[in-house]
């Protein structure tokens, strides 16, 4: 029987530095939404290791959600849900009227803000706001500029390079990210400097004023 579980390396080399920072920054408990979750790898690795948390993969490619399948099959834990297909461009996300138990505490996206439009950035922080409830936490990962610079000296020709694979990605600089995210209740609560210059980036629901 053929191994449907697909790898990717650098999900594989930046799981321990991330699972470093999700520990220090998650609520203690409820069901961390992982939108984008790729191959899986990250789901079968952080599941065990952040329970009691609940993790829920999200993912719009079907390839993939099956790749997160074969992680689950492959290795097995209670705190593992089957991955979900959803779209961030889509209002309302399943998530919303599926009544999760327990319920969402933090909405987590690796590496999916630069290969995305800038609309779909927008979708990721509205759809947080909906979910989350005050002090929820939202958890960004990936390569950013920052106040218009670079990070490395690799950052501009990887810019370019997703440029080139479509005119609508590239990175994104964290100061309009922050102020898109502002814009849907959130605040910077903090920043972590990662391997290979990227960078964690956590933002909290901010309680609204009655």
């Amino acid at each position: 029987m053929s191994d449907r579980r697909q790898r990717w390396e650098a999900t594989a080399r930046n799981r321990e530095p991330i699972l470093a920072v999700l520990r220090q920054v998650l609520p203690p408990g409820g069901t961390v939404l992982e939108i984008a979750a790729g191959t899986g790898q990250h789901a079968a690795h952080f599941a065990p290791a952040l329970a009691p948390r609940v993790w829920q993969p999200s993912e719009p490619d079907a390839a993939l959600r099956e790749s997160i399948e074969a992680w689950r099959e492959a290795e097995p834990c209670p705190f593992l849900r089957p991955a979900l297909a959803l779209d961030v461009m889509d209002a309302p996300w399943p998530v919303e009227t599926a009544q999760l138990d327990p319920p969402i505490t933090a909405v987590v996206a690796i590496n999916m803000i630069h290969i995305a439009p800038w609309d779909a950035c927008r979708a990721l922080m509205a759809g947080a706001s909906r979910l989350l409830a005050d002090g929820g936490v939202l958890f960004l990962y990936g390569p950013y500029k920052v106040s218009g610079g670079w990070r490395s000296d690799n950052d501009p020709a990887f810019d370019e390079s997703l440029r080139r694979r479509n005119p609508a990605w590239g990175l994104r600089d964290l100061d309009d990210v922050a102020a898109e995210a502002a814009s849907a209740g959130f605040t910077l609560a903090r920043t972590v400097d990662m391997p290979a210059a990227n960078l964690s980036v956590v933002f909290r629901k901010a309680a609204r004023d009655d």
